[in-house]
């Protein structure tokens, strides 16, 4: 629900860039499957299309505006998701099973949002 992988991704890539937000995208799920058997192996194809969508967007919009906006990481998690959805879409086929993901994941993607915004605002006065 409060979708903590992609948080650690958005924060990964927005401030370090691409190359440690695809592999925080890419072995934090993994780990997570082997050691504790979550996310569900059914769920890590899309759950790694998610987060590599996540780390590519947030790096580029990192790179090309070099702020830290709520209005940048609204469009980070706007079009990973929405691509994310469409991607979710074409291996399941299911609209319902789709649009659930909004509604269960609403308060992860405001966490990611909030959340990730105070986060790299702190960090990048380190």
């Amino acid at each position: 629900m409060l979708l903590p992988i992609y948080f650690f991704t958005l924060i990964a890539a927005y401030k370090y860039g691409f190359f440690t937000g695809l592999l925080t995208a890419v072995v934090s799920p993994i780990i997570n499957h082997a050691l504790f058997g979550m996310p569900a192996a059914e769920m890590l194809p899309i759950i790694l299309i998610k987060s590599a969508l996540l780390a590519t967007a947030a790096a580029y919009m990192a790179q090309r505006t070099k702020q830290i906006k709520l209005q940048n990481l609204l469009l980070v998690i706007l079009f990973y998701q929405g691509v994310g959805m469409m991607a979710e879409f074409a291996l399941i086929g299911s609209f319902v099973v789709v649009m659930q993901d909004i509604r269960l994941g609403f308060a992860g993607m405001l966490l990611q949002l909030i959340g990730g915004f105070y986060c790299l605002k702190a960090i990048a006065k380190w």
